[in-house]
């Protein structure tokens, strides 16, 4: 069976590999550019050592993290490391189910694109099952040259437990752990000062995880990757009261192992989903604030149903360089609008993310918290 299958329409191309589910190419053509926004790591699979996760072995791209974190069939699950067997499906559309099941659910992809949208459409759909999980799909991408973020409405900022490499010997940190801020510009850092986390890179060899809560009130979440040197917008895209969660992964030569070497530069992973366990100080809470607010912090699967994820990626030309100041949708156009006042309106399936289907959840009240425990 082969491992490689592509989907394309008319201005993007996609190719899929079946170990691990991995979307290893999106190319959106637009102004009569090329762009292609995902990173791929620097290594050949044998430079891999075995221990290591499977989905390791060609990390780059996207994939659904299915449960994101630690699980028994490596890290991020049997999602990002077992094998997808490709299913029959109508034009436009690539299908495929997970060998295996995930806490006893079925767990079919499905991706799908239209002419002249610079969309890629991810549907993931848990048939069956039983309990939760964190869930989040895991977008890389390539940011040699810097980048400017933007971000939907967000209550706070909160990085892990502990640092990704708490050992000095195999990487480095620049943020600090456990800590959360409502101010992105002005993030505590490990050394005392601050960082901003609208900007990337933060330093010159660090590894970094970091997470945002969305505001109640949101329904359309978005999170914008400006690249200014390649004159070109990365957009991400969910529904915001499904999929509370943003969570940014610095991967910039901040680690001293096989296979990363300090090698694995430039790589900014925008993972959106539902993974309580990823904020240090929160998760700790009873209860904890996303459910305080009526905020899924996990997937909670249907032993009698099906409970879909759904995520948009795209790319578009933007060569203006500016900051994103807002993501609206109207209808099936959507507008995004720059900080000093660059504008692009782009054809989208309006009603795909179920905006409207969402009910709002309770707005939080605002808690007497210790922002820097």
């Amino acid at each position: 069976m082969p491992q490689t299958s592509s989907l394309a329409a008319r201005g993007i191309a996609v190719a899929f590999d079946a170990r691990g589910g991995q979307i290893t190419r999106l190319t959106i053509t637009d102004e009569g550019a090329a762009i292609s926004p995902l990173h791929h790591a620097p290594w050949t699979e044998d430079e891999v050592p075995a221990e290591a996760p499977p989905h390791q072995r060609r990390l780059g791209g996207d994939f659904l993290a299915a449960p994101m974190g630690a699980s028994p069939a490596g890290l991020h699950g049997l999602a990002a490391n077992g094998t997808w067997v490709p299913t029959p499906a109508g034009p436009g559309i690539l299908r495929a189910i997970l060998s295996g099941e995930v806490q006893g659910a079925t767990l079919v992809k499905e991706l799908s694109v239209s002419d002249d949208h610079p969309f890629l459409y991810q549907r993931h759909l848990f048939i069956g099952g039983t309990g939760s999980l964190p869930v989040s799909n895991h977008a890389m991408i390539s940011v040699p040259n810097g980048a400017k973020l933007s971000f939907s409405r967000k209550r706070w900022f909160e990085t892990l437990a502990e640092p990704l490499e708490a050992a000095p010997t195999r990487g480095r940190s620049r943020l600090a752990y456990p800590r959360r801020s409502e101010d992105p510009a002005e993030f505590p850092a490990a050394d005392g000062g601050s960082v901003n986390l609208h900007r990337y890179p933060w330093g010159d060899a660090h590894e970094d995880f970091v997470s945002a809560v969305e505001d109640p009130a949101s329904r359309l979440g978005w999170t914008a990757v400006v690249r200014p040197q390649e004159g070109d917008l990365f957009l991400s895209l969910r529904n915001a009261r499904r999929l509370p969660m943003t969570m940014l992964w610095h991967s910039n030569g901040g680690r001293d192992y096989a296979p990363w070497n300090g090698r694995h530069r430039g790589c900014l992973g925008v993972e959106e989903g539902a993974a309580l366990p990823n904020l240090g100080l929160s998760a700790r809470e009873t209860p904890d604030p996303l459910t305080a607010a009526g905020q899924p912090g996990l997937v909670t699967l249907d032993p009698m149903g099906t409970v879909e994820v759904r995520h948009i990626l795209g790319a578009i030309r933007w060569s203006a360089g500016q900051a994103v100041a807002g993501v609206m949708l109207d209808g099936d156009t959507l507008t995004v609008t720059g900080d000093w006042g660059a504008e692009r309106k782009l054809p989208i399936r309006g009603g795909w993310l179920g905006l409207e289907d969402t009910p709002a959840a309770a707005a939080p009240k605002k808690a007497a918290l210790d922002w820097d425990l």
